[in-house]
Order: C-alpha cells, then sequence, then structure tokens
C-alpha cells in the first residue's frame, strides 16, 4: 500500500488526499481478491515507524481508518469478508480500539476472504514480545513460537505462511512486515502507486506468481528432470508426489510447472 503521499503530491494535492484515494484501492483490492479465490490478504495500513510522521498526518490516518471501519463493515458482512486487525492497540484511541472490536465481532462468521489490516504493527516487535513470553528451559518449536507471534500482534486466525508478498511504489524491500510468515513468500514489485493499483494489477501479480516454480528448499519437478532424465523408481515417484502435491503436473518437454494459485497475499507499504 506505498505512494498514497507520492500520489497526492504529484497531483498538487495533500499527502491527506492520498490516503483517502487509497482507502478506494482497498475497497477495489478486496473485491479482487474475493473474486480470484484468495483466502487471505493482509494489507500494511499502518507500521510502527509511521508514528514518527507529522501529527496532523497520523490523526488524518487514524481518522480515516475509524471512517473505512464504519463504512465498510456492512460491506464486509454482506460479501463474506471477515476483517480483523493485527498489530499493537495500546497506543491506539479508545473510540478506534472499539470500532476495530466491533468491526471484527460483526465479520467473524465471513467465509469468502480473510482480511488482516495492520496497524501500529513491527514484525521485530512482534518477535521480541514473542521471545520475551516464552518462559520454559528448553527453545520453543517454530508451531509454538508462531503461536506466541500471533498473541503478540492479536492474530486470532494464527500466523499463516504467505504465498505471495507484493510491494507497490517502485519500493524493494521488507519494511518490517510479516518476517516470521514470509520466510518462503514469492516477492513481487510493482512502480504502481497504491491509489493506481487494482484488478489488473492483482491479476498480472498473480500471474507472474503462476510462473515460478516454488520449492521451499527441496527440488521441484524441472530440476529433478533437468539433473536426471531417467530417474530411479524411487526418484521418480518422490517428484510424483511433489507435484500432486503443489497440484502442479510434470509433462515432457513442458515449461516448468506452474504454481497454484496463492491462498494468503500480503501487500506492504
Amino acid at each position: 500500500m506505498d505512494g498514497n503521499g507520492r500520489w497526492a503530491l504529484d497531483r498538487g494535492k495533500p499527502r491527506t488526499a492520498g490516503h483517502r484515494a487509497g482507502a478506494e484501492a482497498v475497497r477495489r483490492t478486496v473485491e479482487a481478491a474475493a473474486s480470484l479465490g484468495i483466502g487471505t490478504l493482509t494489507l500494511y495500513a499502518f507500521s510502527s515507524d509511521n508514528w514518527r510522521r507529522p501529527a496532523g498526518e497520523v490523526r488524518a490516518l487514524m481518522r480515516l481508518f475509524r471512517a473505512y471501519l464504519a463504512r465498510e463493515t456492512a460491506r464486509c458482512v454482506e460479501q463474506g469478508v471477515r476483517l480483523s486487525v493485527i498489530g499493537r492497540r495500546d497506543r491506539l484511541d479508545l473510540p478506534l480500539r472499539r470500532a476495530i472490536e466491533a468491526a471484527e465481532a460483526a465479520t467473524a462468521g465471513g467465509r469468502t476472504l480473510h482480511l488482516r489490516l495492520a496497524v501500529d504493527y513491527s514484525s521485530r516487535d512482534a518477535l521480541l514480545q514473542a521471545a520475551g513470553r516464552w518462559r520454559r528451559p528448553f527453545p520453543p518449536s517454530r508451531a509454538a513460537f508462531a503461536e506466541l507471534i500471533a498473541e503478540a500482534i492479536h492474530a486470532t486466525g494464527g500466523l499463516p505462511d504467505v504465498d505471495l508478498l507484493i510491494r507497490t511504489g517502485g519500493e524493494q524491500r521488507l519494511s518490517d512486515f510479516l518476517l516470521w510468515e514470509c520466510a518462503y513468500a514469492e516477492l513481487f514489485f510493482t512502480p504502481r502507486l497504491w491509489p493506481d493499483f487494482g484488478p489488473a494489477d492483482l491479476e498480472a501479480a498473480l500471474t507472474e506468481y503462476r510462473r515460478r516454480e516454488r520449492r521451499f528448499g527441496g527440488l521441484g519437478p524441472s530440476s529433478l528432470q533437468a539433473t536426471s532424465p531417467e530417474p530411479p523408481p524411487s526418484v521418480a515417484a518422490s517428484a510424483r508426489r511433489f507435484a500432486d502435491s503443489a497440484d502442479d503436473a510434470v509433462q515432457d518437454d513442458c515449461p516448468p510447472a506452474a504454481s497454484p494459485a496463492p491462498k494468503r497475499i500480503s501487500l506492504t507499504a
């Protein structure tokens, strides 16, 4: 969700106008994600470092966020979208915290799409909090540590791995966003400023994602074909099991198998 301020300044408008235009892009992207079968969409709305921005801009962002919740909650219920907010809440004012709780409660039954808004969010801070909560004399498992991270950021739906991370505005960095969850995420960078981002841009990112072969540290079907044209039965069986688990088809004289459609997408700012 990067580029709101630049979008406004390029048009001779105040930065707050860019944030308002960005809120409309959120609506377009949520609707497109639901229609494309994406299960979870996480939007980086306000990082913990964003408190460093001018106080007037921060106040405007918080007002806009509260207005978005008031305006879009009913739409989310109608469209089957579950809305939740991850990040710290102790620094948000009471009316905003109550608006978040009301929106989460009203949309809890949504099954079409899980929309997560990251507000006052820092992945590094979440990791530190999770580490500080572990009191046992032995190291935690990955699953146990993930639960602690989820608790630190109010992620009631758990901590699913991200399949695809999209960054708008031409920047090419993670900016402290979902560092644990993005361990094996595919990264897609676009120069499109967030207020101009729309369904066609989301589809372009998904098209690029499907071209990639995800191996998670192992060997994918194309690698197995390239290194062993006539593999022994055990290797061939392993390749077939990998392909079946990823919903890919391995065929002779074909390009590498495409990745299935991502279920968890994150847009960072």
